[in-house]
């Protein structure tokens, strides 16, 4: 997708000035897809355009929207998975960061852990902001920045107790 319209709009009035950005990152979680005593749950990911990382789907929130709609949504956009917002993970800031066009933002992230309404749909890459896109046993998954690997063990583990984990509040490690 290309840049929300209300960010265009913005950025003509304080052109490449930090703006503060709503965002969410959606961990889309499902079971393993082998049948073994040491399966594991398989994770979404994307892989970005801009920098070939893996990571889980990721966006901003149009004005007004709900954090879980704009997960749901993202998710739809950047896979063709439909998916429903399970639960909160955590919410914390990341940035100040300056894109390749010189814009600088700080994004206040509201992380979601997300299950897909049919399991066993393949992802397709739905725009431009990313080249493939695929499941991953949590176990073997490409992803390497930290932040990303912590909110994916934050979707495992509230997955499976989901009674005792609390969310975290910013996107570090406790």
């Amino acid at each position: 997708m290309p840049i929300p319209e209300f960010i265009v709009e913005t950025r003509k009035k304080i052109g490449t000035d930090l703006m503060w950005v709503p965002a969410v990152c959606a961990v889309v979680l499902r079971d393993a897809t082998v049948t073994s005593p040491w399966a594991v749950p398989e994770v979404l990911l994307v892989r970005r355009a801009d920098n070939g990382e893996w990571t889980p789907v990721t966006g901003i929130a149009d004005p007004g929207e709900e954090p879980h709609v704009a997960a749901v949504r993202e998710v739809l956009e950047e896979t063709g998975v439909r998916v429903t917002a399970a639960a909160i993970l955590g919410v914390g800031a990341h940035g100040p960061v300056t894109h390749a066009n010189g814009d600088k933002a700080s994004y206040m992230t509201v992380q979601l852990r997300c299950e897909p309404l049919e399991p066993t749909a393949d992802p397709v890459v739905g725009d431009d902001e990313n080249t493939e896109a695929g499941w991953f046993p949590i176990s073997q998954m490409p992803v390497t920045d930290p932040k990303w690997r912590l909110a994916i063990a934050d979707a495992a583990s509230q997955r499976r107790h989901p009674g005792s984990f609390a969310p975290r509040m910013g996107l570090t490690k406790r």
